[in-house]
């Protein structure tokens, strides 16, 4: 059995309810699988990446870019309640069986394209440095959630924190929220506790122009306008005298 060191990896399941087929859709002229593979490749951490979908259409797609697809995902588990950690450990044991272990896996959600090599090699340094078996790629929130209120079917409105309601917005804890950029994980860790949010969990902080998280099609268009700003700015910096 041969024994490796980073394994990266992308699941890509065809059958999306809230945007049909995103992980293949055209982004700035690649798909979201491309973006995510590109992320991992230049990053110079991942020994092998490998993709695991249902769908042939998205096998073969990924396959075309260079991505290994050694496997085909089980119909159980590209259908809700499915998680992403699942279909990880799924993997894990699909690769073991064909007899390759990973002492690491590095887990790239297609859903959050902006990442860059320097996000994914950030958070595997972190994950050494720190020595810590689960890092995730985490974004500040743009709105704190502590000014939460929640409405009863009269439309009452009361607050979701009390303690914090009278306090100024700036005084209030700074929260993240996961951005599905990067995960990385120690696998033996990984796969006693069955969960890519097990403690101890170290967080790798990103910019929220980089932590784009498409679910549906508002997500995909606002992803699509922040690129076509990038490329007017890009344009005008190019246009300056110098």
């Amino acid at each position: 059995m041969a024994k490796n060191s980073t394994l990266g990896f992308i699941p890509a399941k065809g059958g999306s309810t809230r945007l049909a087929r995103k992980n293949v859709r055209n982004l700035g002229g690649k798909s979201l699988i491309a973006w995510a593979a590109e992320a991992a490749w230049d990053s110079g951490v991942i020994d092998r990446l490998v993709l695991s979908t249902e769908d042939e259409a998205i096998a073969d797609q990924a396959r075309a870019l260079g991505i290994d697809v050694p496997f085909m995902r089980p119909p159980e588990l590209a259908r809700d309640p499915a998680e992403a950690d699942d279909v990880a450990l799924h993997a894990l044991e699909a690769l073991e069986d064909a007899g390759d272990t990973y002492e690491t896996i590095v887990i790239l959600l297609p859903t959050c394209p902006f990442r860059s090599a320097e996000d994914v090699r950030g958070a595997y340094e972190l994950f050494t440095e720190r020595d810590r078996p689960f890092v995730m790629s985490v974004a500040e929130f743009s709105h704190t959630p502590f000014a939460a209120f929640q409405m009863d079917a009269g439309a009452g409105l009361t607050p979701m924190f009390q303690q914090y309601l009278e306090q100024p917005t700036k005084t209030l804890p700074k929260v993240f929220r996961p951005n599905g950029a990067v995960h990385v994980l120690d696998v033996k860790a990984f796969r006693t506790a069955g969960s890519y949010l097990a403690q101890p969990l170290v967080g790798y902080v990103m910019p929220r122009e980089r932590s784009f998280d498409i679910d549906n099609e508002e997500d995909f268009r606002e992803a699509e306008i922040h690129l076509a700003m990038a490329a007017e700015r890009a344009a005008a910096a190019g246009n300056e005298s110098p």
